[in-house]
């Protein structure tokens, strides 16, 4: 009677298309320490900086007022404190990202910062490799452009004229919020030179992703946004050269979600069909924005039991079986709740049938946007985060299924 009563349920959960989940599956994976010697870690972004073939972290510290720079160590030790250097400080950064701005070879960082310092900075670095980890040789400066006039949220480095250095693609949240273009002059160095182009107006920018939408060759910008009227998920279509500074140029094509509250968001070909797909998540389900021919298919997958509310996803194979699976973080992972697991499926990302797996396991309560990368060289991919309630910091959970 009680197997006829499962399938009973099973048939009933289908057909009021929702996710049936399997039980969780494997225990929390090893967590290795970057950095915690700060307060209020908030993302990470990777770049090999250094030429040696290792990618290296840059992190911004909203509580703690400080942008600092990871560099990778050698193999072998990646499994020990980083070798890092603060390389500026601002208050309340919501990000910061690598980009080698003047082309000397030295790769600086661009922070964003909200609060009350509603402003960007560009933090230079020194021009010799071997002052990269001397926090007496970087040199830090405001964009009077961007000073006082946004709660900026994230930067992209994106070359948009053809000219000069690389152009930054900026974000923000809140009253005046948009997405813009942060263009640079023909000598970076003068700050009073950059200017900034609106392209799009905004409630609380999560995302931006250089991606070709179109496959026309170019880097088109995709975009999630959390609020406002204008919410959801959108890519905004490059113009070209000439074109780029005219607002209207930017041609939007929604994909989904205005009337949900989407945070992070990822790609990824996770049905393997040779278009690249966009996975989102809000407080409550992972989405998964199917592309096809005739446009964007929209499949919710509910987070399972035991998670916080959703913060950002993640596509790869996690366990080396020749199918993509979906990492997802979390915040608000209080008590017993966790903050990141991954998703696999069996027959196919359609048939509504997931099974969860452990990562994080109940430390940790507000974990930011998770990166996928092989820290250790062992073939399969690894989780950075960074988490900033418990204190965690900048760190990365180890993957169990080694490839080698």
């Amino acid at each position: 009677m009680r197997h006829y009563l499962k399938v009973a349920i099973a048939i009933i959960a289908c057909s009021l298309n929702t996710n049936l989940f399997a039980d969780i599956g494997g225990n929390p994976w090893k967590i290795h320490t970057i950095d915690k010697s700060s307060q209020g870690a908030d993302g990470v972004r990777l770049l090999d900086v250094n030429s040696d073939g290792l990618m290296d972290i840059a992190t911004g510290w909203e509580e703690g007022g400080i942008i600092r720079a990871y560099l990778h160590p050698q193999r072998g030790q990646e499994k020990k404190l980083w070798p890092a250097v603060t390389v500026g400080e601002v208050k309340s950064p919501e990000d910061a990202v690598f980009i080698d701005i003047n082309k000397d070879g030295a790769v600086d960082l661009v922070s964003s910062c909200e609060g009350s310092t509603r402003s960007m900075f560009i933090h230079w670095a020194p021009q010799s490799g071997k002052d990269y980890l001397d926090a007496t040789k970087w040199q830090t400066a405001a964009i009077p452009i961007t000073k006082g006039k946004q709660s900026w949220m994230y930067a992209l480095p994106m070359q948009i004229d053809g000219e000069n250095a690389d152009d930054l693609i900026v974000s923000s949240k809140g009253k005046g919020a948009s997405v813009s273009w942060l263009q640079a002059p023909k000598d970076p160095h003068n700050m009073n030179a950059w200017k900034l182009h609106k392209l799009q107006d905004a409630g609380w920018i999560m995302s931006l992703i250089s991606i070709d939408m179109d496959h026309d060759g170019d880097q088109d910008v995709l975009v999630s946004d959390r609020r406002g009227p204008d919410r959801g998920v959108y890519w905004l279509e490059y113009p070209g050269t000439k074109e780029a500074k005219t607002i209207n140029q930017w041609s939007r094509h929604n994909i989904g979600g205005a009337d949900r509250e989407i945070k992070f968001i990822s790609t990824g070909d996770l049905d393997e069909d040779g278009s690249i797909d966009v996975i989102a998540i809000d407080s409550k389900s992972v989405i998964w924005f199917q592309r096809t021919k005739k446009g964007w298919k929209e499949y919710i997958i509910p987070l399972p039991k035991g998670v916080g509310g959703g913060k950002s996803t993640a596509v790869c194979d996690i366990n080396s079986d020749g199918k993509k699976d979906i990492v997802f973080s979390c915040e608000g992972a209080k008590g017993e709740l966790s903050g990141m697991r991954w998703l696999s499926w069996t027959n196919s990302p359609t048939d509504k049938i997931w099974k969860d797996h452990e990562i994080a396991g109940e430390p940790g309560i507000k974990y930011d946007r998770v990166v996928m990368h092989d820290i250790d060289g062992d073939g399969d991919l690894d989780a950075i985060c960074c988490e900033e309630r418990d204190q965690l910091g900048v760190f990365w959970y180890e993957n169990p299924f080694s490839r080698k």
